[in-house]
């Protein structure tokens, strides 16, 4: 957990490389969370950045809440990234059905909404959930007023052909319920394919692709945000001003 100076400094390179958007803080961890959000959603109101910052949240209201009061104290939008587990997997370890699943997911959808917040519903463990329930799930958060869903491969488990039956699955969901929702892909590298995922996912029609400086998170980590540019950036996809990526890397290496 690096320093508020380091947060300031990191968000600041991000914006150079064009991040769109960024992971500020789960202010339902508590008040030490939530100070270091509010300082850093000042921090990009400030500066006037493009970057826009989005909160993570379980779908529940007590994680709901504090983002939508740091939203109003600091006056600019926060995006609620709002998650809960839904592959059989999940539901079995935490012992949810997909009926209370459906309904807490839509009742912090409706909250987080009505607080004036944009909500994007994340489906942990995607990858590995029943299409059915893939659908069932996104049909109900789209209808609660989600603006994008995210597909989650959450413990790395894809491969780019299955990234790509995914994403155009989730796709079709999504015209068939409301075509202006966007949809995302959050990948991990438990197998080293994050980049390559992500890259198929993007082929295949996702909006946005998620990554951290390096690949760092959890276990042995998440898409390389640093090496999936370079690859779009070589590629023709992006056209981003990449030269402080390596000032970014290696700050972030060090803290």
């Amino acid at each position: 957990d690096p320093s508020l100076d380091d947060k300031i400094r990191i968000l600041h390179f991000m914006e150079k490389i064009g991040v769109d958007t960024a992971d500020i803080g789960l202010p339902g961890a508590g008040v030490h969370v939530q100070k270091t959000v509010e300082r850093l959603a000042i921090e990009i109101r400030d500066n006037k950045m493009k970057l826009v910052p989005n909160c993570a949240g379980r779908t529940h209201e007590n994680d709901i809440r504090p983002i939508a009061e740091i939203s109003q104290r600091v006056g600019i939008p926060i995006a609620v990234a709002a998650f809960i587990g839904s592959s059989p997997i999940r539901q079995f370890a935490e012992e949810w059905d997909l009926d209370w699943i459906i309904g807490q997911a839509t009742r912090a959808i409706r909250f987080a909404v009505g607080e004036g917040l944009p909500v994007m519903f994340v489906t942990e463990d995607t990858t590995r959930a029943k299409p059915e329930h893939v659908e069932k799930l996104y049909v109900a958060a789209i209808d609660a007023g989600a603006e994008r869903i995210c597909v989650c491969d959450t413990v790395g488990h894809a491969t780019p052909w299955g990234v790509m039956n995914l994403i155009k699955f989730v796709r079709g969901i999504v015209e068939r319920a409301n075509p202006a929702v966007k949809v995302d892909w959050h990948g991990h590298a438990d197998r080293g394919l994050g980049v390559v995922n992500s890259i198929a996912a993007i082929q295949a029609g996702a909006d946005r692709v998620h990554g951290c400086a390096l690949g760092i998170g959890e276990r042995v980590g998440n898409t390389a945000l640093d090496l999936l540019m370079v690859n779009l950036k070589l590629m023709g996809w992006i056209d981003n001003d990449l030269t402080s990526l390596p000032d970014y890397v290696r700050f972030v290496s060090e803290v």
